[in-house]
């Protein structure tokens, strides 16, 4: 089992080293799903997920589809599911083995923490933390 906290980390690289230790048989735990980091324009990050949230379908309107997530830990795991082949078996077990958590939960509160250098941060000026972006998304966690 493999336990990493988000914090500082980017939203897609985090997500594919995720998905591939998932695709390896890993189980993988991520801890602050809030502060991880989504890069460039604040206005922009949160343009793209509502209009994400707020898609419809044109069709028929009344029809609730596609759901997209407003919690931080529900949208790094739909960002980790786009990354995994989950339509087929193999990408719904390795799927299946993803945690994401609000903050550190007591059973992990003692836990080694694994470090992802290649998903750290590091001298970006612009970026929003994804638990900004769930509370303008109007998300409570």
């Amino acid at each position: 089992m493999m336990i990493i906290d988000g914090e500082g980390c980017v939203l897609g690289r985090l997500a594919s080293v995720t998905s591939k230790n998932l695709l390896e048989g890993e189980e993988v735990v991520i801890l602050n799903a809030e502060k991880i980091m989504i890069t460039g324009n604040k206005d922009w990050a949160y343009a793209k997920y509502k209009q994400r949230v707020d898609r419809a379908s044109i069709s028929n309107p009344r029809d609730l589809g596609p759901k997209y997530p407003r919690r931080p830990d529900d949208i790094f795991r739909r960002t980790v599911r786009g990354m995994l082949p989950y339509k087929k078996s193999k990408g719904r077990v390795a799927f299946k083995g993803l945690k994401a958590y609000v903050g550190v939960p007591e059973e992990y509160a003692d836990a080694d923490l694994v470090a992802v250098p290649e998903a750290e941060y590091n001298n970006l000026k612009k970026g929003i933390e994804l638990g900004e972006v769930s509370k303008l998304l109007g998300a409570t966690f």
